[in-house]
């Protein structure tokens, strides 16, 4: 099912984030994992790409994985590094020929290694002209973009980093799904900027509970880094790594409360492949109320 479609509902929708394991004991892990999180009946789950598209291939074998082997609506996450149209043409093909219809377009992170050219020739630079190929040639296609509530990290300038969210909507974009954020204000801010530049499309807030410190700190050092409210760090300055979970199990959920209570269109949760935090989440807020 298209998740435009979903996203129409008056109710808050939710739906999970996984990433494509690299050997036998992670893919037992997260399937582990979904087996957990079916019973939350989300709306659609998302399966991302690594870097570079480094994990293409494990990312399209894992997203057929969870089609043959489950009823979960799949966002196939789809980026432009490192691959030609024609590539991207198969790769659609290959989703639209197994039943897959929802698409994340991202241009995708530049690889770390030098030697490899993100931008081959006959591909594309930017996600908005990966919108544009998929609904010209798969016009079926529910396409969603990414949204950055603390700011675009290649884009300083917040005026420029709407209007180039606004041309991937004009470009044929369905939803937006944002990158993670510790302060709902943020989110509101965006979605009001978002609306002042014409943008009227869904927009769901992506929420990633903390569970170590090692985690809150490598969040802080992803391009951009992720903003920390200083009501939050007070909390896990001295906090153990037991409490850090606790903590950021409960900024999640005051985070998700207020969220639903301003009628957000969806919740999606960064899970890290794990189901535990996630589970709270979703037991502590009105989320749970999505179950029949």
């Amino acid at each position: 099912m298209k998740i435009s479609s979903l996203l129409t509902s008056p109710s808050t929708t939710l739906s999970f984030e996984f990433f494509p394991p690299k050997n036998v004991t992670g893919s037992s892990t997260l399937f582990k994992t979904i087996k957990e999180l079916i019973p939350y009946k989300p709306s659609f789950v998302s399966v991302t790409y690594g870097a570079g598209g480094a994990t293409r291939h494990l990312t399209h074998d894992l997203v057929e994985s969870i089609h043959k082997k489950t009823d979960l609506n799949i966002m196939a996450h789809l980026t432009c590094i490192g691959s030609t149209k024609d590539e991207i043409f198969a790769i659609l093909k290959r989703y639209q020929d197994i039943g897959i219809c929802n698409i994340m377009a991202l241009r995708g992170d530049l690889p770390k290694d030098s030697s490899i050219n993100p931008f081959p020739y006959g591909g594309f630079r930017y996600a908005g002209e990966l919108v544009q190929f998929i609904k010209k040639h798969f016009p079926d296609f529910c396409v969603g973009v990414a949204g950055f509530p603390e700011g675009h990290p290649e884009t300083p300038n917040r005026l420029k980093e709407i209007d180039y969210l606004k041309q991937k909507i004009d470009q044929g974009a369905d939803f937006i799904c944002t990158q993670l954020f510790f302060n709902n204000n943020d989110f509101y801010d965006f979605k009001e900027r978002a609306a002042l530049n014409g943008i009227n499309c869904p927009i769901v807030a992506g929420i990633m509970p903390i569970i170590t410190r090692s985690g809150y700190i490598r969040m802080a050092d992803l391009a951009g880094g992720a903003r920390y409210p200083a009501k939050l760090l007070k909390k896990l300055i001295d906090a153990d790594d037991a409490d850090i979970h606790k903590i950021g199990e409960e900024w999640s959920v005051t985070q998700v409360t207020d969220l639903i209570k301003q009628k957000v269109s969806g919740i999606h949760l960064y899970t890290l492949n794990k189901s535990t935090s996630s589970i709270r989440v979703i037991q502590q807020t009105s989320l749970s109320e999505t179950l029949s």
